[in-house]
């Protein structure tokens, strides 16, 4: 006589991870160029990033004087809308990954 013995199927843990909390910020950052006016940066980092005109003086002011600053910090994808709208504007801009 045969013995049936039944096997439970083997269980999967289950390994999901929220996007948001495993992906590293990102960060948008503007470079000096010889061409835009001081003042044309402080307007245009006001009107992409809303920065007041205090803050966006002073990163205009870091960007004129140690040639880049980092302007925006968050997930890449809104980065990359940064980025692109930076360059609509004539600005020299680059998203890195932040350390």
């Amino acid at each position: 006589m045969s013995v049936i013995r039944s096997v439970e199927a083997p269980t999967r843990k289950s390994e999901t991870k929220s996007k948001s909390k495993t992906s590293a910020p990102w960060q948008v950052v503007v470079l000096d160029d010889p061409v835009n006016l001081m003042e044309y940066v402080t307007r245009v980092l006001m009107r992409i990033f809303g920065h007041s005109r205090e803050q966006a003086e002073q990163l205009m002011m870091d960007v004129h004087t140690r040639g880049r600053a980092i302007v925006w910090t968050g997930n890449r994808e809104k980065g990359e809308m940064y980025v692109q709208q930076l360059h609509q504007a004539q600005l020299h801009a680059s998203l890195e990954k932040a350390q």
